[in-house]
């Protein structure tokens, strides 16, 4: 990743998560990691994948609460109520995260207890486009 990448993957998730302290900074152990933080608190890490000859991005959060207080934990985290968590169709064992009616990544369980969950969130290289 490139520093014109990290810049325009930090801008996508402050908009997409209406959170401007969120930074994201090249991990310096892999290259093709990034590193994101909120504040002082780190948040995820962001992988590139570039098979098929596309370039995208996976980003990775860690959520160590359970199902009930998932909600309440993101919107307090990133101080934005317009997150919300909407069940999926069929699938007891994930969840979507959106913001309003957009919709933003899969929350899934870590274990079958739901004690735990990870957010996966796809960027697509045009979602980068106008940033």
């Amino acid at each position: 990743m490139d520093k014109i990448e990290l810049r325009k993957l930090q801008e996508f998730l402050r908009q997409s998560f209406g959170a401007p302290g969120i930074k994201v900074g090249l991990d310096p152990k892999n290259i093709e990691e990034a590193v994101v933080t909120f504040g002082e608190r780190p948040l995820g890490r962001i992988s590139v994948d570039d098979e098929d000859g596309d370039r995208s991005f996976s980003f990775a959060m860690k959520i160590p609460v359970e199902r009930p207080v998932l909600q309440d934990y993101l919107r307090r985290l990133f101080d934005n109520d317009e997150l919300k968590i909407v069940a999926r169709a069929k699938k007891t064992d994930s969840v979507e995260l959106n913001r309003g009616d957009d919709f933003l990544g899969v929350i899934s369980a870590d274990d079958p207890k739901g004690k735990s969950y990870t957010l996966q969130m796809a960027i697509l290289d045009f979602d980068l486009e106008d940033l």
